[in-house]
């Protein structure tokens, strides 16, 4: 996979063996066997807008399959202000294997994502924030079993989790 932007960038089956594999993976840390599928890899981390918990929950999975996670600081405090997006995701794609960004505008993943050679993970932006939306799914899908055929309710902002989420079940 190249990037992970927004969930209407995957087809059904991708976004199933991205949770098939989760469920794998879960499975396998719960039993005390460690997955080095990240051995020797870095995910280089952008947070425009901060997040305790994705911070360390991005930090914890990395460290957990083998690889190591940094904070990445773009000058001037954010991205693309100092230094164009187009060369910090040109550098940056030099020394890490996978990028993840958390910021306020899409555009700014969306650019970023153009540019780089690696992948490219949205932690959130204003308008998608698909690795909340495949956790929700994940959980539900734990705690209920099959999804198919039900109904989901989403009470809240109509904000980026909504629209992710709207996708995801669609």
């Amino acid at each position: 996979m190249k990037h992970f932007i927004k969930i209407l960038n995957h087809s059904t089956d991708e976004i199933e063996h991205i949770l098939s594999v989760a469920v794998r993976l879960k499975k396998r840390m719960k039993d005390g066997i460690p997955d080095m599928i990240m051995a020797g890899k870095v995910l280089g981390m952008y947070f425009d807008k901060p997040s305790l918990r994705t911070r360390v929950s991005l930090e914890v999975a990395m460290t957990s399959m083998g690889g190591t996670a940094i904070p990445l600081e773009a000058s001037g405090g954010k991205i693309g202000i100092r230094e164009a997006i187009k060369d910090q995701a040109r550098v940056m794609s030099r020394f890490v294997d996978v990028i993840s960004i958390r910021t306020f505008e899409h555009d700014i993943v969306e650019e970023f994502a153009q540019w780089s050679t690696v992948p490219v993970i949205n932690a959130l932006s204003d308008y998608s924030h698909p690795t909340q939306a495949l956790a929700d799914i994940l959980t539900m899908r734990e705690h209920l079993g099959d999804l198919k055929g039900q109904t989901l309710a989403f009470i809240g902002d109509g904000n980026n989790v909504a629209l992710s989420l709207a996708a995801l079940c669609g």
